[in-house]
């Protein structure tokens, strides 16, 4: 099997490019605050590597349908990960929950 040169560098500017075009329409879908996270808040994007977004969001959808939201809103072109959290669960676990303490201490401000 050939050994594929470039494609970590490759993959880090297709999501780069995505987050660019998803960036303008976070705050008009009802993003109160939003984070960068994982592999490309990182430096560190490689070939499997998702563009993964933590949002503070208004909604009573429950945690595990979230995402779907943000999903048919935004149509990510590439693999996209997205961690919805209401403004009182981000009160109430902002030093708990992994993820929110991540997001806050070493995530990319997007919004907010």
């Amino acid at each position: 099997m050939p050994i594929m040169f470039g494609f970590a560098r490759q993959r880090r500017e297709l999501l780069e490019a995505e987050l660019r075009r998803m960036l303008p329409e976070l705050a008009p879908f009802g993003a109160l605050r939003a984070w960068l996270v994982g592999d490309l808040a990182r430096g560190r994007a490689g070939p499997e590597s998702e563009l993964e977004l933590v949002i503070v969001q208004e909604t009573e959808e429950p945690f595990q349908r979230r995402p779907d939201f943000w999903t048919a809103h935004l149509r990510p072109r590439v693999g996209a990960r997205f961690l919805v959290y209401t403004p009182e669960e981000v009160e109430a676990l902002d030093e708990v929950d992994p993820l929110l303490v991540d997001a806050q201490r070493h995530g990319e401000t997007l919004v907010g």
